[in-house]
């Protein structure tokens, strides 16, 4: 991947806490707890000081975990330092948000302070399926939430849906889309359920609780790319579709978001918090998995880095290639020259043709993608351009 010559211009920011564990989800996370959150700003505050002569953030997102689960007072705290750092004014601010712990004081306060796109994570519409998953919220809240985000002035929201949850039916997942599209929000995330190891999801596929129905999955994915379109979203990544202002754009559409196309491009990211992983300077940095050893470590003033690995060229290049395929647009192949100082045309030639020999992937004259059924599986096409440390 390739880093800015000069300050980092995207910062993710990881925070671990959540209110319950969802059954699917296999990202970092505890439960929270207001001692444990309250070391936590501390310790990423000191953690930003230590970085923020390096950034100039373009773009900023707050995962997690749940960061809508920061009260207003830690926000606040957060918002302070930032300011005094000179890290407010991106062009695209992201802050993911459950329905349940958004509240209209919080709201307004992230909007007055320069967030200008939220990411809340809906999942479902249906109550039995929001049990399933292990879900907080219902879905009454989804829609309270929404529009108190509208009424402090957030104009680009981001809705995540999530398709092939047991026991959800070609119906459910129709009306689900229905009923999310009708909300009019500006973009959608809509992801395939992943049976990650040591989740409850998983463990109860192991045990034969229920099947994984393929077929029926395969059909949801097309019925997801035909509703968005007709509903006027552009999809421009295997999971996210976004609204366009203007003109339709044949490369990206206007509401997508900025901060994971630059990650898609293998464009530098600096990322804060426990777990958190970032790119900079052709290092892979990756940040301790436990907030209690985090916050120890960034009270004695240290990064608290659980590993740092230089890539190789070649290895930079091949992760780049794997994650700009995910994108509508592929890789042209003068932009992916200039990203990574490699010709796709030479070193990957075989792989190109192994998924255009698949009918997974179209090769023209100024570019290599995906088709549209290569897009459904562009996990297993991303693994033939990886290329190995020597």
């Amino acid at each position: 991947m390739s880093a800015f010559s000069s300050s980092v211009q995207s910062l993710y920011v990881h925070v671990p806490f959540c209110a319950a564990k969802c059954e699917y989800c296999a990202f970092f996370s505890e439960l929270s707890s207001g001692e444990q959150m309250n070391r936590f700003v501390d310790a990423l505050i000191r953690e930003m000081e230590l970085v923020a002569s390096s950034l100039k953030p373009r773009t900023i997102f707050f995962g997690g975990g749940t960061p809508s689960l920061l009260s207003t007072a830690q926000w606040r705290r957060v918002l302070e330092a930032m300011e005094r750092l000179d890290l407010l004014g991106a062009d695209e601010w992201t802050v993911e948000c459950n329905p349940a712990t958004v509240s209209t004081e919080k709201a307004k306060l992230l909007r007055e302070h320069g967030v200008n796109r939220i990411s809340m994570g809906v999942q479902s519409l249906d109550e039995g399926l929001l049990n399933r998953l292990g879900r907080i919220h219902s879905r009454e809240m989804v829609f309270k939430s929404f529009d108190r985000l509208r009424a402090a002035g957030l104009d680009n929201i981001n809705l995540d849906l999530m398709f092939a949850i047991p026991g959800q039916t070609m119906d459910i997942w129709k009306a689900t889309m229905a009923e999310t599209i009708a909300m009019g929000s500006e973009h959608l995330s809509c992801y395939e359920v992943i049976y990650e190891e040591d989740t409850p999801l998983y463990e109860q596929l192991q045990a034969g609780e229920f099947d994984v129905d393929e077929a029926l999955a395969c059909a949801m994915y097309d019925e997801l790319i035909d509703t968005a379109a007709a509903a006027g979203f552009a999809q421009y990544e295997v999971a996210n579709f976004a609204r366009h202002d203007g003109e339709p754009s044949a490369e990206l559409p206007s509401r997508a978001c900025r901060h994971n196309v630059n990650y898609w491009r293998g464009g530098a990211c600096q990322a804060l918090g426990p777990s958190a992983s970032g790119y900079v300077d052709g290092r892979r940095i990756r940040n301790i998995a436990n907030t209690e050893r985090y916050c120890e470590q960034l009270a004695l003033g240290q990064r608290a880095h659980e590993s740092v690995e230089q890539l190789s060229p070649l290895a930079s290049a091949g992760e780049t290639a794997a994650f700009g395929l995910r994108m509508n647009a592929g890789w042209p192949f003068k932009l992916f020259e200039q990203a990574t100082g490699h010709d796709l045309r030479a070193g990957w030639v075989g792989d190109m043709q192994r998924a255009v020999e698949s009918d997974w992937g179209v090769r023209s004259d100024d570019r290599f993608h995906l088709t549209r059924q290569g897009m459904r599986f562009a996990d297993t096409v991303a693994e033939w351009f990886i290329r190995p440390e020597p």
